[in-house]
């Protein structure tokens, strides 16, 4: 009789704390405990990919490459897994074959054992050439399925793709429940569907959002799933996953017995316990059970990374309006599943059309190459309308993306240069070209500095009060400045002024650029300073350029002397990820560029002057 023993890939080094503390865990805080988890039995541990391989460069400034090798020396007798995102593989964009095979054969030899192979947008043929390499190295290639609700999104479309996977010649099969929209009778029917149809091992993988994954996943390891995705009590619930120790007493005393030691279970999670205080200035406000992800279905860590992106922009308070919206923009786009980078590309979009009070107004880039097919086939019909805003008569390519790419590694490796010590260094430069390069740049100068954590709140319980520290970070409009307070007034002044500096300025500077306010008419201060370090004056002319969200400049595309015509691009900037162009709000001659390419901007601040 075959065995219907559960096997668990435990996901709090990679899933868990991105959908929880926004990718920000740092390996110091993983290999303290990495003997234990070694011990305790799991199939495998997720613990690279996704979001973490950006997080790493762009806030930790820890080597991706590096984080996985100490892992794995750590890990020596459970395999590692990653979440690979097919042709777009770490990034944001589709990548050319012998990129995706370069990158996958590096991270085969430096420690993962398990693929999960997907993508956004359930394209199977994106997957091809991951897939091939994968088994080209001889290591496990699990195709995963994201699972979604739509028109289009029946069992017998799910089952049809999974017969395809079988084919491509994968080890096994996940449906990757990306934001907890399975229901327990939903899984019932498609796992006992798929047990059916394909003979390859099934893997269940959902988040906690709605609350209900937990009877999901018992159904669907009833009706055939012998793996499933669990997340260490200490970072579950919520946007996360099921508790790890919670699922191993569901199955005990039943033909799914997992067999792991829950005693040894418990320490790790009463390590976690510990570690997830550290990050609690990276703590969602929506971290709990949410059912509003049945309409809006933003993923477990989309809807942290989004709240932060909201709070950031001081519109935390109009995260109702962007769920409302989400729903809205996926239908105009076919209805493809909310993972990155489809949930980045649709709730950029949702946000943008929110906060600029007209749908459609400001397009990013990435929904303009959507739309031209650059991501792949959209599983349902796509909004003309839409469409024809985008990208007007443009042609839509219908070929697999990639065969539409040439060879990028010998020019990947040109444009990086002397920076790149080793291949690791191009593909983290192919992956993510300007943090990558920022952050070899601060390498080779020593000047590598992660974000700083804020102290550990003192407990009610504690015995020592908690006093506000002398220095920290605070963030406005999208911008972070380092506060440092070096004196207050005598207690016995009724009015105590407080002495400070901002990124190292001297008060006397601190006055001339942050403090220079104007009263508004709801009362409120408005700060005149742009980004750091910038004295652009506010946009109040018809010719001057802006921006609707904080962002970095990307690129400028225009001096001063250049006619441009209304709709024009002049610049383009990167905000929450995605790359969106800034449009001449009027047709003339351009008066003065007041950005350059790597400058942080803020709404409302003057960009290019055109007359």
């Amino acid at each position: 009789m075959k065995s219907k023993k559960v096997h668990i890939t435990e996901l709090v080094l990679r899933d868990a704390h991105q959908s929880l503390l926004a990718t920000r865990m740092r390996t110091e805080d993983m290999l303290p405990i990495c003997e234990k988890l070694d011990q305790a039995g799991f199939w495998s541990l997720e613990v690279w990919g996704g979001a973490t391989f950006d997080a790493c460069l762009r806030f930790l400034k820890e080597d991706p490459w590096e984080r996985l090798r100490q892992l794995r020396a750590a890990l020596p007798n459970t395999p590692m897994q990653m979440l690979l995102r097919g042709q777009n593989l770490l990034g944001y964009r589709h990548y050319s074959d012998d990129v995706v095979q370069a990158f996958v054969a590096r991270a085969a030899e430096s420690g993962i054992d398990v693929f999960r192979i997907f993508d956004a947008m359930n394209d199977l043929r994106n997957l091809e050439t991951s897939v091939r390499a994968v088994i080209d190295t001889g290591k496990h290639a699990q195709g995963a399925i994201c699972y979604t609700t739509s028109p289009v999104h029946t069992i017998k479309h799910f089952v049809q793709q999974a017969k395809q996977l079988e084919k491509m010649g994968c080890h096994s099969l996940c449906i990757k429940d990306m934001a907890g929209l399975i229901t327990p009778a939903r899984a019932e029917e498609l796992f006992a569907a798929l047990s059916r149809a394909v003979k390859l091992p099934l893997h269940f993988h959902s988040h906690t959002t709605v609350g209900v994954a937990n009877i999901s996943m018992f159904k669907a390891v009833e009706n055939g799933a012998r793996h499933v995705d669990t997340a260490i009590s200490a970072l579950s619930w919520g946007t996360s996953h099921s508790p790890t120790e919670s699922m191993v007493v569901a199955f005990r005393d039943t033909p799914y017995d997992s067999e792991l030691n829950l005693e040894l279970l418990q320490e790790i999670g009463f390590y976690f316990r510990e570690v997830r205080k550290k990050y609690h200035q990276f703590e969602s406000d929506f971290a709990g059970i949410d059912t509003r992800v049945q309409l809006s279905q933003v993923p477990g860590g989309m809807i942290s990374n989004l709240s932060n992106q909201l709070k950031e922009q001081d519109a935390l308070n109009r995260m109702g309006e962007v769920l409302a919206e989400i729903p809205k923009v996926r239908e105009d786009l076919g209805y493809p599943p909310l993972v990155t980078p489809t949930s980045q590309i649709v709730g950029t979009q949702a946000v943008l059309n929110v906060l600029t009070g007209k749908r459609y107004k400001s397009i990013t880039n990435e929904v303009k190459l959507y739309l031209q097919g650059r991501y792949g086939e959209a599983p349902g019909p796509i909004n003309a309308a839409v469409r024809n805003m985008a990208i007007g008569d443009e042609k839509v390519i219908t070929c697999r993306p990639a065969d539409a790419l040439s060879p990028e590694m010998d020019r990947l490796r040109a444009d990086v240069g002397e920076l790149a010590q080793s291949e690791d260094d191009v593909l983290s430069y192919a992956m993510f070209p300007e943090i990558a390069r920022k952050f070899l740049e601060e390498r080779k100068a020593g000047t590598l500095e992660p974000e700083e954590l804020l102290p550990i709140p003192a407990s009610p319980a504690g015995a020592t009060p908690h006093l506000a520290p002398t220095d920290f970070n605070i963030t406005m409009h999208g911008e972070t400045y380092h506060i440092k307070v070096t004196g207050v007034g005598h207690k016995s002044e009724e009015h105590r002024p407080i002495y400070l500096t901002v990124d190292g300025l001297p008060e006397e500077v601190l006055v001339e650029t942050l403090v220079e306010t104007v009263p508004t008419e709801a009362g409120v201060v408005d700060t005149r300073r742009a980004s750091k370090g910038s004295k652009r004056p506010k946009a109040s002319k018809e010719g001057d350029v802006t921006t609707s969200m904080p962002g970095t400049i990307v690129d400028v595309m225009v001096e001063p002397g250049d006619s441009v015509n209304a709709g024009d691009t002049v610049l383009v900037i990167e905000a929450m990820k995605m790359e969106n162009e800034v449009p001449a709000p009027v047709a003339g001659t351009v008066k003065e560029v007041l950005v350059t390419k790597g400058d942080r901007v803020n709404p409302d601040e003057t960009l290019v002057e055109i007359e």
